[in-house]
Order: C-alpha cells, then sequence, then structure tokens
C-alpha cells in the first residue's frame, strides 16, 4: 500500500505552472503611473527633508560655546510659539 504519492502532486504543480498566456498578437503595455501635483510636491519635499543632516553641526557648536560662556538665555515666549507652530503644522499635515 502506497500512502505517500508525492510523484502525483509534483506533476500535477509541473503540468499547471507550464501553462502560457498567449496575448492574441498585443503587445504587452508597460504600467504607468500618475502622480496628483500635490503628491509630487509632497515627493519633492520629503527627498530635500532627507538631505537635510541630522545634527545641525554649526548651531550645536554656537549653542556649546554660548553655555560654557554662560551667554545661553532660554526665552520662554521663543519655546511656547515653536511649541504652538508645530501643533498648528501637524494638523495641517
Amino acid at each position: 500500500m502506497n500512502v505517500n504519492r508525492v510523484d502525483k502532486v509534483f506533476q500535477i504543480y509541473k503540468n499547471n505552472s507550464a501553462r502560457k498566456v498567449k496575448l492574441n498578437g498585443n503587445k504587452c503595455r508597460k504600467d504607468e503611473l500618475d502622480l496628483s501635483s500635490k503628491a509630487v510636491e509632497y515627493q519633492s519635499a520629503f527627498i530635500k527633508i532627507k538631505e537635510l543632516p541630522e545634527i545641525r553641526e554649526n548651531k550645536v557648536k554656537k549653542i556649546g560655546n554660548e553655555i560654557k560662556t554662560g551667554n545661553y538665555k532660554i526665552d520662554g515666549e521663543n519655546i511656547v510659539d515653536r511649541i504652538i507652530e508645530r501643533i498648528n503644522f501637524d494638523k495641517r499635515i
């Protein structure tokens, strides 16, 4: 008694995978993708953002020097304004 008939399964799989599609003489068309103008803007902005360095070395050095010399001042109003700007920006996105 032969329980495991794997050869039949392979034969069926081979027959099914070997079928070819006929195109009736038509040439294959290439896929096309149309992006909206807004999507193109987002894409270009995203590319520009990726080009920016993660750490702005000149700004880090400037702040570091100000801290060392004791001239670094924190402006609370400026911080609040920046937080509100970011909140509004996040809402627009």
